[in-house]
């Protein structure tokens, strides 16, 4: 087969092209518009469709097809009337260490906006999966993440109330709650997480700032700490644009 010498590793094989041959027009703009932006730095805005429509000869439908993938895999994103190279995605560990610790090791600033913070009887669902018993007091915790003062996700958290009893009084909703956990002596032992793709719900799109049609990473956790007791059950959407996850694997 012919692949280029120069084939970055995990790039799509032979740069994504059919075994017949055929390239999709759209696809042959997304990947010169690819090289561009490898090019130019971020935020700097890119041709517009105008432009690149007569650079490379085809129509501007094609153009929006290109620049819409683009987007959707977050190398450009949305600007005013333009749009702009976007910066390199965070990644994200699947680990027990909190959003906060994620994105500061990576040289971003975490923070969060609280949504709604609100108490109510355990349903039965929610008490199947955790293990909390159903009618007792259990907070919602809800709250908008940042990095860098960007909007990155959504997280909602479910905690019994006996736990964390002055959650509403003492607990700053910016800040990380693992780390509000461990000053009450409350460790984490071990969790059960899942990942799905999904879209966002129109309010939840709204929250997070994007199209409801941007592909979204959702990630289910249920938590326990040390001594295998339930402690939280969280629900956090990320962008499928701006996030990425990692975990190391042993043998």
């Amino acid at each position: 087969m012919d692949y280029p010498n120069d084939q970055a590793p995990g790039a799509p094989v032979r740069s994504g092209i059919p075994e017949h041959g055929r390239v999709p027009k759209y696809y042959a703009v997304k990947a010169h518009i690819a090289r561009l932006v490898d090019e130019l730095g971020e935020g700097t805005p890119i041709p517009t469709e105008r432009d690149l429509s007569e650079r490379f000869e085809v129509a501007r439908e094609t153009v929006r097809q290109a620049l819409r993938e683009l987007v959707l895999e977050g190398k450009l994103r949305r600007q005013g009337r333009g749009t702009v190279v976007a910066g390199p995605k965070l990644a994200q560990p699947l680990s027990l260490a909190s959003y906060t610790e994620g994105v500061r090791r990576q040289g971003r600033t975490p923070g969060r906006s609280l949504v709604t913070l609100d108490r109510f009887p355990c349903p039965d669902a929610l008490a199947a999966e955790t293990g909390l018993t159903r009618g007792e007091p259990v907070w919602h915790l809800e709250r908008v993440l940042l990095a860098d003062d960007e909007r990155v996700g959504l997280e909602s958290t479910y905690v019994a109330e006996a736990r964390v009893p002055d959650l509403d009084t003492a607990f700053d909703p910016d800040s990380s709650f693992y780390a509000h956990l461990a000053e009450r002596g409350i460790g984490f032992g071990d969790a059960d997480e899942r990942i799905e793709t999904v879209l966002a719900t129109p309010r939840e799109a709204l929250l997070i700032g994007t199209p409801p049609a941007l592909p979204m990473l959702l990630i289910h956790r249920v938590s326990r700490d040390t001594e295998g007791r339930p402690l939280e059950r969280v629900r956090t959407l990320y962008r499928g644009d701006r996030f990425s996850f990692t975990t190391h694997l042993r043998g």
